[in-house]
């Protein structure tokens, strides 16, 4: 019988809830984050952000014992690897060496996870020396070295310590924590028969509050992340100038269209900017993976409910936009669904 589990998703502005059974979503809900509580993406107070998980729950009235932790993108090291066939004790020690460029310190303050892509197959043949013929075969009884696929994690030690720690407070249990794109691939495999009328690439476009993120994918394979350090913040301090309010205020006018302000000329030069930021994201992806016919995104995150921000998306990058609830099984169903795709899939994962 499937668990029930509460997915939870930190973001720089709302603490995000969703209450999971199996690929059933019961419940979601949402908070507001009090100042200073997530500073660089680290949670300043785990008593604080405990109570506030408690207080959250029990006001919408979600029980669970058991949660699935979304890591922030910021702190985690993803890599693509494709390594010889290893048992599982090899690839423990041999892991942390593929991310020698990216931590520094020990590496045993590191925690180092990954999930197989690809079965090992063999490798495609290469031409036996400089020199062979153009028909000349590899020599007889030579077999093409097998390989396997993984997509690898590494992340601080002390991060998994502050989710532990701070869900016991809450009176949780953590079992299972993972970086935003693993939540994604969840619910792309939940979603398989949907997407596949859209052929085998396509992107998951995260309008969050600090950056964007556009994930890209063949099947349920990750291919690229290309981030901008531009988010929702940047139409907060447009509209902060505009009104003469503070950021919070100002983002309470955003995401509620107070005196019509997603329509002001600021905010509509602010539009432009980040639409040509993501295109050209979206140009330097395609000259690197000359093949792509990509032609699909889903919206996700706060920013994915400014109408006038999506509008401008779509008709800078030519493609056809999607919104959350397409992604979720029972999306529909959902109030604000685009806000919790990270929770969601977190814990149907």
């Amino acid at each position: 019988m499937a668990k029930t589990i509460l997915g939870i998703d930190i973001g720089h502005d709302q603490l995000k809830l969703a209450l999971v059974k199996g690929k059933r979503v019961q419940r979601v809900a949402s908070a507001d984050m009090p100042e200073n509580l997530l500073r660089e993406n680290r949670i300043t107070s785990r008593e604080s952000m405990a109570e506030l998980l408690r207080t959250t729950m029990k006001q919408n009235r979600l029980h669970a014992n058991h949660a699935a932790f979304v890591l922030p993108n910021e702190a985690v090291f993803i890599k693509n690897v494709e390594i010889p066939p290893m048992t599982v004790d090899q690839l423990v020690y041999n892991l942390p060496f593929e991310f020698n460029d990216y931590i520094t310190g020990d590496r045993k303050e590191y925690v180092f996870d990954y999930a197989v892509v690809s079965d090992p197959e063999p490798k495609q043949a290469e031409a036996k020396s400089a020199d062979a013929g153009d028909g000349e075969a590899a020599e007889e009884g030579e077999a093409p070295e097998p390989t396997m696929e993984l997509m690898a994690v590494g992340a601080h030690r002390s991060l998994l310590e502050d989710a532990q720690d701070t869900l016991r407070k809450a009176g949780l249990r953590l079992v299972r924590t993972a970086p935003a794109l693993c939540s994604y691939i969840e619910l792309i495999r939940a979603q398989k028969e949907f997407l596949s009328g859209f052929g085998d690439e396509y992107g998951i476009l995260d309008l969050g509050y600090q950056s964007i993120r556009m994930y890209m994918f063949k099947q349920d394979r990750h291919v690229a992340t290309r981030v901008l350090e531009v988010g929702m913040s940047r139409l907060d301090d447009v509209l902060a100038d505009a009104y003469g309010v503070d950021a919070h205020l100002a983002h309470t006018y955003l995401m509620s269209n107070y005196d019509n302000c997603q329509d002001r000329e600021e905010c509509r030069n602010a539009y432009e900017s980040i639409a040509v930021e993501l295109m050209r994201a979206m140009n330097f992806y395609r000259f690197s993976n000359p093949q792509s016919v990509l032609s699909d995104l889903w919206l996700c995150g706060g920013g994915a409910v400014i109408q006038p921000l999506a509008t401008e998306i779509g008709d800078m990058l030519d493609l056809q936009l999607h919104p959350a609830t397409e992604l979720v099984p029972g999306g529909d169903g959902i109030e604000s669904c685009n806000s919790f795709v990270q929770a969601i899939g977190i814990a149907m994962s």
